[in-house]
């Protein structure tokens, strides 16, 4: 199992909440087989999202997929986004 998190501030967490939960067509397609928001508790606007890919090829496809980063956009992402790989051992 491979987990990819993103990290990254957002504009208006509630707007943006209800915008990522909209595309889970978008997620499945990209081969996300689990999922999880996470928000920073002293920094509500601080969130890290986790996705699940069944291998490293399909987690890296979807990272780098220029459909991601419009969608953060549109979403209300801002400033820097650290995106990161980690597998199960």
């Amino acid at each position: 199992m491979v987990r990819l998190f993103i990290r990254h501030k957002v504009r208006d967490f509630d707007f943006w909440l209800k915008a990522y939960s909209s595309t889970p067509k978008f997620r499945e397609e990209g081969g996300v087989v689990a999922h999880s928001v996470h928000r920073s508790i002293s920094t509500p606007d601080d969130v890290t999202v986790v996705h699940d890919f069944e291998d490293v090829e399909k987690a890296r496809a979807f990272a780098q997929n220029p459909a991601l980063g419009e969608i953060m956009v549109k979403i209300g992402v801002q400033g820097e986004v650290a995106i990161w790989l980690t597998e199960t051992i």
